[in-house]
């Protein structure tokens, strides 16, 4: 699984990107909103891991930029002062998940896990309809 990091603390950044890696990960970071923006349009993941308090744009304005880029991008949101109020925001403008720092790393490998799954069930629906009109289309 190919994953995007997203945190300004880069402690926390490099601990965690290292636990992902060992097991078999490829992370990428990215320390702030602008930056994983650019990645995303970039590269392609199978889960984002983005933090909700950052400075300048924060974690919900980048996942609803994110979402802009690809409505199907499957975002963990992460936060060190979890909120209910945040956590009903990024479920609602389309989060796949949120959880509390310091992340659980097996909760956090399940929920990869699961992005994934959700990212090539949403291809494979996609290819589907393209594939139809292509034929709807051509007369075949």
């Amino acid at each position: 699984e190919k994953v995007l990091l997203v945190d300004d603390e880069k402690e926390f950044t490099q601990v965690l990107s290292e636990r992902m890696e060992a097991r078999g990960l490829q992370v990428v970071t990215a320390d702030n909103g602008p930056n994983a923006l650019r990645k995303a349009e970039e590269e392609s993941f199978d889960a984002i891991i983005l933090d909700i308090r950052m400075p300048g744009m924060d974690g919900i304005e980048t996942l609803r930029r994110l979402l802009k880029i690809n409505p199907n991008l499957q975002v963990i949101m992460l936060t060190g002062q979890a909120t209910v109020k945040a956590g009903i925001e990024a479920t609602k403008l389309g989060a796949m998940d949120f959880l509390e720092k310091p992340a659980d790393i097996k909760q956090l490998m399940e929920k990869i896990k699961q992005a994934k799954t959700n990212k090539m069930l949403l291809v494979e629906k996609e290819n589907e309809e393209k594939i139809k009109d292509i034929l709807e289309n051509k007369g075949w």
